[in-house]
C-alpha cells in the first residue's frame, strides 16, 4: 500500500513523484514504457526557462536520476485498469499495487501516417512540435501534414521561420477554423497541397529530404523536397484504462481542473493526459506540481 502512486513516468508524472516524496509521501512511480515521454524525442529544447539548449532526452535523464536519488521507486509495468474499492485505488495489471490516492500522468501520443521508418526518423527531420523545433528550419523548407487547427497554427508558425511552407491535407476542405485557413492562406510562403496524401518518405543518410505526395482525386504523384516534416494528425490519450473510473471527454482526456482534480476524490490528472488548450513541456511540469500537492493535501484530510 502507497501512499500516492504517479501512472507515466514523464515530465509531469517524474514532476509529481517529486513534489509528493518532499512532501514525505511513499510514492510509486509507473512507467510501461521509458522515462522521459514525449519529450525525450526533442533534440533539443529551448523555449524552457532557464535551460536553452537542453535536449529532451537529457531533460528526461536529469530529472529522472533527481527523483531517483530522494528515493523513488520505478515499476515498469502497464496499468490495464483502475478501480477504487472502500477509498483505495487498485490498479491491475501484471500485478495488484495498491493507493490511497493516485495521479494520472499517463501523457497522449501522437498519431502518425503509419509510413515506413516513420519512427526512426522521428528527430531526423520528423516533428511533432513546430513551437519546440521549428527553429531548426530557420531559413529552409517545411512541411505541415495535418488539416485542424494544430496543423494550420504551426504552418503559421513556420511561415515566420522557414523560406517555404508546404501545407499538406487529404481533402480540399480543412477543419481548421475559417480564421486561422484564412491566415494561412494570406501567408506567401505557405503552399497548399490538397487534396493529396503522403506516400513516402524521402531520405538519405542523414535524414528526411522530403516526402513523395498523391493527389487523391487524379492520382498524379510528386515528390516535395524539404528539411523538415511536421506531423499534426492528432494526439490520443492513454487513459483507456480508468474509463470506468474516471469521467474522459469525448476525445478520451481527462477532465480535470488546474489543480489536478479529477471527478473522483483522490484521483487527479497531470501533464498532456487532461484536457487543457496548451501541451508544452512547461505546462506538465506545472501540472505535477500542481497535482502532487493537491494529492498531498487531499491525504492529510483523510
Amino acid at each position: 500500500m502507497y501512499d500516492i502512486i504517479v501512472i507515466g513516468a514523464g515530465p509531469a508524472g517524474m514532476t509529481a513523484a517529486l513534489y509528493a516524496k518532499r512532501a514525505g509521501k511513499d510514492v510509486l512511480l509507473m512507467e510501461k514504457e521509458y522515462p522521459g515521454g514525449q519529450i525525450v524525442n526533442s533534440p533539443l529544447v529551448e523555449n524552457y526557462p532557464a535551460l536553452p539548449g537542453v535536449s529532451g532526452a537529457d531533460f528526461a535523464e536529469n530529472l529522472q536520476k533527481q527523483v531517483t536519488e530522494l528515493g523513488v521507486p520505478f515499476e515498469y509495468t502497464e496499468a490495464c485498469s483502475l478501480e477504487k474499492k472502500d477509498d483505495v485505488f487498485v490498479i491491475n495489471g501484471e500485478e495488484k499495487l495498491s493507493a490511497k490516492a493516485i495521479v494520472l500522468a499517463t501523457g497522449v501520443f501522437h498519431r502518425g501516417l503509419n509510413l515506413p521508418r516513420e519512427e526512426e526518423l522521428v528527430g531526423m527531420g520528423i516533428s511533432y512540435c513546430a513551437v519546440c523545433d521549428g527553429a531548426f528550419y530557420r531559413g529552409r523548407d517545411a512541411i505541415v501534414i495535418g488539416g485542424g487547427d494544430t496543423a494550420l497554427q504551426d504552418a503559421v508558425y513556420l511561415s515566420g521561420l522557414c523560406r517555404t511552407v508546404y501545407l499538406i491535407h487529404r481533402r480540399e476542405a480543412f477543419r481548421a477554423s475559417a480564421v486561422l485557413v484564412e491566415k494561412a492562406r494570406q501567408r506567401e510562403n505557405i503552399v497548399f497541397k490538397t487534396p493529396c496524401v503522403p506516400k513516402e518518405y524521402v531520405t538519405n543518410a542523414y535524414g528526411i529530404t522530403g516526402i513523395v505526395l498523391e493527389n487523391t482525386k487524379d492520382g498524379t504523384q510528386e515528390t516535395l523536397e524539404a528539411d523538415g516534416i511536421f506531423l499534426a494528425v492528432g494526439l490520443s490519450p492513454q487513459n483507456e484504462f480508468a474509463r470506468s473510473l474516471v469521467a474522459l471527454t469525448p476525445e478520451g482526456y481527462l477532465e480535470a481542473d488546474e489543480n489536478g482534480f479529477t471527478s473522483v476524490p483522490g484521483l487527479f490528472a497531470a501533464g498532456d493526459c487532461r484536457a487543457k488548450k496548451v501541451r508544452q513541456l512547461t505546462t506538465a511540469v506545472g501540472d505535477g506540481a500542481a497535482a502532487a500537492t493537491a494529492a498531498c493535501d487531499y491525504l492529510d484530510q483523510i
